[in-house]
């Protein structure tokens, strides 16, 4: 992530004390359950460890960790130490999903909201990549795409509320595309944070990527996966693409 006047980023640097005040752990347990069971059924075999590449602050871990042995890493020191404090017994690793090397191999790697930071077919690829050199044969990619070029919601803003203690804060999210023969878009949040009667308004913006399904589907195959594609379908009514790539078992 590319931190500048126009990709703030602040979520993941002055403002990540916020994140488990608007997106509590316990709103990924649904989601993270499903994904631990696509894991397993698509695993050629057994999954005991479990590399997450961007791991954020460690809330789906909560629920992932489990299932397997988890290892996590992100590029945001400020959401590493969030996620350390939530999963002590996991291992968190500062470093750059696109270029990152353990040098060791996982049973099963996921990659979550934080793929929505890759910015060119390129660094879509430098992820998978990253994947596969983590992935034992047999071994599956988990991995979500928040939106697609072809479906993407123009414009569309979502407002929620959760607190904290004495802490309220109001979250509002604007997604939208300037150029749409581009590969980008424009995530823009407003927070409205409120102590007792003492109100603060911070605002950020980040420039993530956006691309088509097939662009997707054709990036997991040239780097070697085969390729299958489900949907999680949330309690709230919405529905989520996901993409399993699966390492052969022989070259």
């Amino acid at each position: 992530m590319q931190y500048s006047p126009d990709n703030q980023l602040r979520l993941y640097r002055d403002l990540a004390w916020t994140w488990p005040i608007i997106s509590p752990p316990d709103h990924y347990v649904e989601e993270s359950e499903y994904f631990s069971r696509v894991i397993k059924e698509n695993a050629r075999i057994e999954v005991k460890s479990l590399l997450h590449l961007g791991c954020g602050g460690g809330h789906n871990d909560h629920t992932l960790r489990k299932h397997f042995e988890l290892t996590g890493v992100d590029i945001s020191k400020d959401m590493l130490a969030l996620a350390k404090k939530l999963n002590p017994e996991a291992t968190y690793i500062l470093g750059d999903m696109r270029t990152v090397n353990l040098g060791r191999t996982f049973d099963a790697v996921v990659c979550l909201d934080a793929i929505m930071y890759m910015l060119t077919p390129d660094d879509l690829r430098s992820v998978f990549l990253t994947a596969w050199n983590h992935l034992e044969p047999g071994g599956v990619l988990l991995v979500v795409p928040d939106l697609f070029k072809e479906s993407f919601p123009q414009n569309r803003t979502v407002p929620f509320t959760n607190s904290v203690g004495d802490v309220e804060i109001t979250f509002v999210e604007n997604y939208y595309d300037p150029d749409p023969s581009d590969d980008t878009y424009e995530s823009t949040f407003i927070f409205l944070i409120r102590r007792g009667k003492k109100l603060e308004i911070e605002v950020d913006r980040h420039i993530c990527g956006i691309f088509t399904s097939d662009t997707w589907r054709r990036l997991l195959g040239e780097v070697g996966f085969e390729v299958r594609r489900t949907e999680f379908k949330a309690m709230d009514g919405e529905t989520y693409p996901v993409f399993v790539g699966i390492r052969p078992l022989n070259p």
